[in-house]
């Protein structure tokens, strides 16, 4: 079933049947013949209709925010910001797709040819819970202005938020065919896969669910772009005001209860900086030790998601102290209700379960690097390479190092975060392909080349 439980109560709020197999079917062959007329339309109409969408996302901001705040505990201004981030995602396509889908003229040996940009059908989304209008704003808005049409499968735990973005793009002018709302089971997404009917598939999840969905997607030859876990470093070079650089990372790791594929995970600070920033990190997150109403903009702790994702992070706190780490703050869970104290690990070794997962929630990990090239080296001894950030005064030894730190994204003085015209995207076991900025529109995109 699809459920709304409040996780800051536990109180189960609502329950959706998953669709049946016939009704899934029914669904994509909407979407399949919605794409024969959609794509037919011209570029500038398509793009009208997004950017009638970005309106109506702003103005029903307070709505999508208290729908998340329910749905999985997000706090209500965290939620606000989100549907903001989403408002600049439909604009950024809008505004940008006509000129992004033009013809590009290629010079060629003895003649001359032109890659001409169509789209190439029905695409299924497999979205996640932590940002359940973020992660589909990023993968809808620029395959509508490229004429693909969409069969959505949100996470269980949003079906509300599934359906007030439905709406809003129903609302925009969006076709009921071109935009489908499923609430399909996961054992599903295998049968959709499968269906000559779908072309594509776009997962933002956890990285058991990636190889899933590749795994199907591979075996039925559907291209796939695919957004997992993170386990991001922090380097910290130097800094010019220690204060201000605790309290940036730290707001950061905390931001959405630590629930961010890209927050910065692994704090790694040169050995003249450690004790100090340990110190005053170990201090500054204790501010996240007194729960609160995810509702109430005052709050600073809200629940995890759910009850299950609270107990795992706590799970592998535990076991990571079990294994020889150092707890220097939180750890503790709190109850009624899916609450963790806001925590601090340091002496994580290789040896530890914790150095090579993703904990996904409000948990700071901080290493001890001797140099630059042991925090490099730090840095890139993970499965993961989503993002990362580079921290210091000097920006060429910034660079420097960001270039050779193996992800996606590196920021430097700024840790993680997502811009509309910044692609997003990582490497090793994060994924496959990127969203945003101009290389989001080209990932589900025929780049046919023309000889003149």
């Amino acid at each position: 079933m699809y459920t709304v439980t409040n996780p800051a109560t536990g109180e189960l709020v609502e329950e959706i049947e998953n669709a049946t197999d016939e009704e899934v079917s029914a669904a994509i062959g909407r979407v399949h013949l919605g794409y024969s007329s959609w794509r037919r339309r011209p570029v500038a109409e398509r793009a009208k209709i997004v950017s009638r969408a970005a309106e109506l996302f702003a103005e029903r901001a307070d709505e999508l925010a208290a729908i998340m705040t329910l749905e999985m505990g997000k706090r209500i201004n965290e939620g606000r910001g989100e549907v903001g981030i989403v408002v600049d995602i439909f604009n950024y396509y809008a505004d940008n797709g006509p000129a992004l889908l033009a013809d590009e003229p290629l010079e060629i040996r003895g003649g001359a040819a032109v890659i001409v940009k169509q789209p190439i059908g029905a695409l299924l989304g497999v979205m996640p819970w932590n940002f359940p209008c973020y992660q589909v704003a990023r993968f809808v808005a620029p395959n509508l202005v490229l004429g693909n049409t969409i069969l959505l499968k949100h996470a269980s735990i949003c079906p509300r938020s599934a359906q007030a973005i439905a709406d809003i793009l129903h609302d925009a002018g969006v076709p009921e065919d071109v935009y489908v709302n499923t609430f399909a089971a996961s054992r599903q997404v295998p049968s959709i896969l499968a269906d000559p009917r779908i072309v594509g598939v776009s997962l933002t999840g956890s990285e058991p669910a990636g190889i899933s969905v590749a795994t199907e997607a591979g075996r039925n030859l559907k291209k796939t772009v695919l957004e997992l876990g993170g386990s991001d470093p922090l380097i910290v070079l130097d800094s010019a005001d220690l204060d201000e650089t605790v309290q940036a990372t730290a707001t950061a790791r905390m931001r959405n209860c630590g629930q961010s594929c890209n927050a910065p995970k692994r704090m790694i600070v040169l050995a003249d900086l450690y004790d100090e920033f340990v110190d005053r990190i170990a201090k500054h997150v204790t501010d996240f030790f007194q729960p609160g109403d995810p509702a109430d903009p005052a709050t600073k702790l809200p629940p995890l998601a759910s009850d299950a994702a609270a107990d795992e992070v706590a799970g592998q706190v535990r076991k990571a102290v079990e294994q020889g780490a150092t707890l220097r703050a939180g750890g503790n869970r709190i109850t009624p209700g899916a609450y963790l104290e806001a925590t601090v690990l340091t002496d994580v070794t290789p040896e530890m379960d914790a150095y090579h997962e993703e904990i996904f929630g409000p948990v700071v990990m901080v290493f001890r690097a001797a140099d630059e090239g042991e925090a490099v080296a730090i840095a890139n001894d993970s499965p993961f390479g989503l993002g990362a950030s580079v921290w210091g005064t000097d920006a060429e030894r910034m660079r420097r190092v960001a270039e050779q730190v193996e992800a996606g994204m590196v920021y430097l003085n700024r840790a993680g975060g997502s811009s509309a015209d910044l692609p997003f995207g990582g490497i090793k076991r994060s994924g496959i392909g990127r969203e945003l900025g101009p290389a989001g529109i080209e990932e589900f995109m025929n780049k046919k080349s023309i000889r003149l």
